[in-house]
């Protein structure tokens, strides 16, 4: 997840501040996820998809199979 979520911001432009503003959390926070020291709640996860505009299950790295 810590990978991901680091590509994600980076694609935007943003620097953990900015993405800590928008989503209404501590710098320290972003930061910590990037790091992975610490996981984003389940409310978290669901701004964050929003935000990014992908599913929750990318954010949490489950594989997508298709049968």
């Amino acid at each position: 997840m810590s990978v991901i979520l680091r590509q994600l911001r980076m694609q935007k432009g943003l620097t953990q501040a900015q993405l800590a503003h928008e989503l209404h959390v501590h710098q320290t926070a972003v930061s910590q996820w990037e790091c992975g020291r610490t996981y984003p709640d389940r409310e978290t996860i669901i701004k964050l998809a929003a935000f990014y505009r992908v599913s929750a299950d990318l954010l949490l790295g489950v594989p997508h199979y298709s049968g």
